[in-house]
């Protein structure tokens, strides 16, 4: 398979397919593809339906094939952003945030993960529940807004506002901390808590949330009012 990204901020992902090659999305993000697709729709199985719908996906997969020769196939991004290609390797599973999956080759598992400190999922503000994607292949992730990366070391730490975390690897250890300071909470604009995140590992942080997106359009909306 062999795959080029384009269009930020609103990326598509355009993959080329050798004959009888699998593309699998959880949801609706094929947007164009070679008429020598054939899509399938399967739940593969109830445990790993259950796992995919706690982690913010849909219980049903869609599986595209290329039949008769090679074929071609596009899934889009559903926010703007930038969308990531992750090699996944059986020692090197990743961690990303609810609903960043967009789509991978055969071979790549997509679970529930929990966060192991449940402070840290209970407030570090997406949830205790992120995405698992193991096995071999190539995954597709989004990216809300802009991405950054930083390869960190053993011990070293990262304070990252809440929502900002899209991507880890599966050493990077995720807690959180208190903001601290009464004025500080009260004022400073950043909430309660923050993201610590400790390496080693990589992690991709993203610039504008989806959350934090619909947070500001909500302030410049006008309040309706009752007689």
């Amino acid at each position: 398979m062999h795959y080029e990204i384009k269009g930020e901020p609103m990326p598509v992902v355009i993959c080329n397919l050798d004959a009888g090659e699998k593309m699998i999305t959880e949801r609706g993000s094929m947007v164009w593809m070679s008429p020598n697709l054939k899509m399938e729709t399967t739940a593969g199985g109830f445990g790993k339906a259950l796992g995919r719908m706690f982690s913010g996906e849909s219980i049903f997969q869609n599986i595209y094939t290329a039949n008769n020769g090679n074929g071609m196939i596009a899934f889009a991004s559903s926010f703007p952003g930038s969308i990531r290609a992750i090699e996944i390797t059986p020692d090197k599973p990743v961690i990303c945030q609810k609903s960043a999956f967009l789509a991978c080759t055969e071979g790549v598992e997509l679970s529930v993960f929990f966060q192991k400190r449940f402070r840290a999922g209970f407030f570090g503000g997406e949830g205790f529940i992120m995405q698992k994607l193991s096995g071999s292949g190539i995954a597709f992730v989004e990216i809300d807004g802009s991405a950054v990366e930083y390869e960190l070391k053993p011990g070293q730490e990262m304070i990252v506002d809440t929502g900002n975390l899209a991507i880890a690897d599966s050493t990077v250890s995720i807690d959180i901390c208190a903001v601290g300071g009464f004025k500080n909470t009260l004022f400073g604009g950043e909430g309660i808590f923050n993201t610590v995140v400790t390496g080693p590992g990589r992690i991709t942080l993203q610039t504008m949330p989806l959350s934090q997106f619909a947070q500001s359009i909500a302030s410049c909306l006008p309040h309706s009012s009752s007689d």
